[in-house]
């Protein structure tokens, strides 16, 4: 059975399954409850919601840690990638070494996968990241730094708000 939880976070609702003690996505804030529940359902249409079991509720509790600026490493918590293709698991899990307030390219991760010259398969993998926050796609930045794309609810600026709440970016200074 797959179960699923929404819960608070510093950047707003966020949304989790699971199968047994495994992680099988995540979700980023949809806007609001309503709007993450119903994410998670199309994606999980047979998930039920519940209470999480222990190892689960660690991952939960992780993010929320997370998002509010501790530094969890949250590289230990099991996914489930039979549905992921090869390339992008091997991405995913380069992605996972990045530490909180750091920060790698798509060109650095297509290095480090031995295959120069694909970041912008290493950039769409990002895109397809069945778990945000886990798999921290947020710190994959494109060349020279840049935000580049994030497709996320609230796009390029969650990106920098998770960055800056991890010390990855300055926060911006405004007019008041």
């Amino acid at each position: 059975m797959t179960g699923f939880t929404v819960f608070d976070t510093a950047i707003g609702v966020c949304g989790l399954a699971w199968r047994d003690d495994v992680v099988v996505g995540t979700s980023l804030p949809e806007g609001s409850q309503a709007r993450t529940r119903a994410w998670l359902l199309k994606r999980f249409p047979h998930a039920v919601e519940g209470r999480p079991p222990a190892a689960v509720r660690a991952a939960v509790d992780g993010i929320v840690a997370l998002l509010g600026g501790a530094r969890p490493d949250l590289a230990s918590i099991p996914l489930d990638f039979s549905a992921v293709p090869e390339f992008n698991r091997r991405a995913y899990e380069i992605a996972r070494t990045i530490p909180p307030g750091k920060t790698l390219t798509y060109g650095d991760i297509a290095h480090r996968l031995g295959q120069p010259g694909s970041a912008q398969a290493v950039g769409q993998a990002m895109g397809h990241n069945p778990f945000p926050i886990i798999v921290p796609c947020h710190r994959v930045l494109a060349a020279g730094g840049k935000d580049g794309g994030f497709s996320a609810r609230g796009g390029v600026e969650t990106k920098r708000r998770m960055l800056v709440i991890e010390g990855a970016l300055a926060d911006e200074p405004t007019l008041f």
